[in-house]
């Protein structure tokens, strides 16, 4: 809902402006079919965080991240401005109700694996312990495309 590509933009720069985070690296756009309802196109990307923060304190950044650009969860996967997932932290494994590292669907969906194997090919997942280049492999990246970095997303 909204700008997209400007929402996400925005909130990677409060990212990084955050103290704890430094933003090290970030994908390109890709547009992918909405999962859940009708809905618009999504805009992905990933992006690479060093942080000073434990993951439940960075998952509750980036809730009030998401609450600040005016996210509000009514209805599973339905239309929102923005959502920020937690997919890898190191190598820990979490799983608490409220966080689980890995993000437990992120080697099924090619909208994450395809953003995150452009900044981190070789970073293994650790429940698998395969690297991400090779889960890349094993879903279906035809809905994925590359937004053109000179020109603006709009649904």
């Amino acid at each position: 809902m909204g700008d997209p590509q400007e929402i996400l933009e925005a909130s990677l720069e409060t990212l990084a402006q955050t103290p704890g985070i430094i933003l090290e690296a970030k994908s390109s756009w890709y547009t992918t079919k909405a999962i859940g309802p009708p809905q618009p196109d999504y805009l992905n990307g990933c992006a690479i965080l060093k942080v000073q923060l434990f993951p439940q304190a960075l998952l509750e950044t980036l809730l009030t991240i998401e609450q600040k650009f005016g996210r509000v969860r009514q209805e599973r996967w339905g239309p929102r401005t923005l959502d920020l997932d937690l997919l890898l932290y190191d190598d820990i494994i979490v799983d608490q109700p409220n966080l689980q590292i890995p993000h437990p669907r992120m080697s099924e969906r090619a909208f994450v694996l395809v953003p995150l194997a452009e900044i981190a090919p070789d970073w293994i997942e650790p429940v698998s312990q395969r690297v991400i280049q090779d889960l890349l492999q094993d879903v279906d990246t035809s809905d994925v495309h590359l937004v053109n970095s000179n020109k603006n997303y709009h649904p």
